[in-house]
């Protein structure tokens, strides 16, 4: 059942996907078509990205008008041109003297090892997701950006878990909103961060529970091509905010990350965070609140992203293992 409590709870957020279940990878759009103040925080070591740098404090183009979450690694950052095609179509974007230029920041993830390494998300794909983005609530699990996402890649990806893309939103009293996307795609465990348990992850060799990832990251028994990860995090809120203060909150919702996945930003995650800003009257710009609020949603959306997933490609999701209401934690 679609979660009413998801990122486009915030006015003015539009997310549309593009899957192919069959080829394991997909995209995600998040329309902004009025324009979102956007702040970045890259803290993994290996991410893949376009645009990017227009959201750091200082640029002149202070706005941007989508953003794309992509699977296929660096070649999904293709997607992203699909979008501004459909944009500039609808007469969106920054203005110059020669028509609009659609700003469309893109980040990706590596999702080749599964399905087909041979089929992954260009510009139809981007253009697709962006003609059917809508403000209903998300789509969650094995979707979009969240269609070949997997967690626990520590002992390699045939004993890791299936994930995929989650959503959540925390509110305010005063009516203030911030949502959170992530498509979760780790090096590390997923795990509960109430108790700490492990809810998704590493499956030891003998499938009698999950592996503790951080153990095995400590034993420096990395196995299989430990560069396969990356989570990819959007959060939006209707609180007005600079570009720099966006920026600081993108710092903190990380946080979320590194409560909910263990280990996080390491070497082999490109773990990235992307805050929007779509301003609603008489709330104010309090970047410490917003920022708190942001590591809640974004720690409950990675939580529902392996939640909602089902298996796929050979790789079973959580949901779906014998260990998981039992023993093996």
């Amino acid at each position: 059942m679609p979660n009413p409590e998801s990122l486009t709870a915030v006015p003015g957020v539009l997310v549309g996907h593009r899957s192919d279940p069959v080829a394991a990878t997909g995209c995600t759009v998040i329309l902004c078509a009025g324009g979102a103040v956007a702040g970045i925080d890259v803290r993994g070591a290996a991410p893949g990205s376009r645009e990017t740098d227009l959201l750091r404090p200082g640029s002149l183009v202070e706005r941007v008008h989508a953003v794309v979450l992509s699977g296929g690694s660096a070649f999904g950052l293709d997607a992203a041109g699909g979008v501004m095609r459909w944009l500039e179509e609808q007469g969106i974007g920054f203005p110059t003297p020669a028509g609009v230029v659609p700003i469309v920041p893109a980040v990706v993830l590596y999702d080749l090892q599964l399905g087909r390494a041979d089929v992954r998300p260009d510009a139809d794909w981007g253009y697709a997701a962006a003609q059917v983005a809508t403000a209903e609530p998300v789509q969650e699990g094995c979707v979009g950006a969240g269609t070949g996402c997997s967690v626990g890649k520590v002992l390699g990806a045939q004993r890791a878990t299936k994930s995929g893309l989650g959503s959540a939103c925390e509110r305010g009293a005063d009516g203030l909103l911030v949502g959170a996307l992530v498509a979760t795609n780790a090096l590390g465990n997923v795990v509960d961060p109430a108790s700490g348990r492990i809810i998704a992850g590493a499956r030891r060799p003998d499938d009698s529970g999950f592996a503790d990832a951080e153990a095995i990251l400590k034993a420096g028994r990395v196995g299989g091509f430990g560069g396969a990860n990356t989570t990819l995090a959007l959060v939006a809120t209707n609180a007005p905010l600079s570009g720099a203060q966006a920026t600081r909150v993108a710092q903190m919702a990380h946080d979320g990350l590194a409560r909910a996945i263990r280990p996080a930003h390491t070497m082999y995650d490109g773990d990235t965070a992307i805050v929007l800003s779509l301003p609603a009257p008489g709330l104010p710009a309090d970047v410490s609140r917003v920022g708190a609020m942001a590591v809640q949603a974004l720690a409950a959306a990675i939580v529902r992203s392996v939640a909602q997933a089902t298996g796929l490609a050979g790789l079973p999701a959580a949901a779906e293992l014998p260990f998981v209401a039992g023993a093996g934690w």
